[in-house]
């Protein structure tokens, strides 16, 4: 058994989680998965940011959990959800920590979607 090294953000690779204002909503297959207005942005280095929406906000009976896992010595250990919508699966399109290191502890309970797996990731400004 090895042991997984664990990285702290710095400034030669920022991390940052912020509230979103808008309503994140994603799709796939043309239907509704997540609908929040408590999605987290998650900045990373110069990676595009990412939307973590709480799992209570997403329609979970979609979502089948995988045998898929990486890890990230920023974030911890990922596993992956395909999501199932009229017979066409999107293959591991989300993924979640359901541990995360104690530097992102706010994405704990939220989970994350790849943007060329699911329709859409549409961020909506709220009134």
């Amino acid at each position: 058994m090895t042991d997984k090294p664990i990285l702290q953000p710095s400034p030669s690779h920022p991390i940052t989680i912020t509230p979103n204002p808008a309503r994140v909503v994603v799709s796939v297959g043309g239907q509704v998965i997540a609908d929040s207005q408590r999605a987290l942005t998650l900045r990373e280095a110069a990676y595009p940011p990412v939307q973590y929406v709480p799992i209570a906000d997403v329609d979970r009976s979609l979502l089948e959990r995988t045998d898929t896992a990486t890890y990230c010595p920023f974030k911890g250990d990922a596993s992956y959800y395909t999501v199932t919508v009229d017979g066409k699966p999107a293959v591991d399109a989300v993924w979640f920590y359901e541990s995360p290191y104690p530097a992102v502890a706010e994405i704990k309970d939220h989970v994350a979607f790849y943007p060329d797996r699911v329709d859409s990731i549409v961020e909506q400004p709220t009134t």
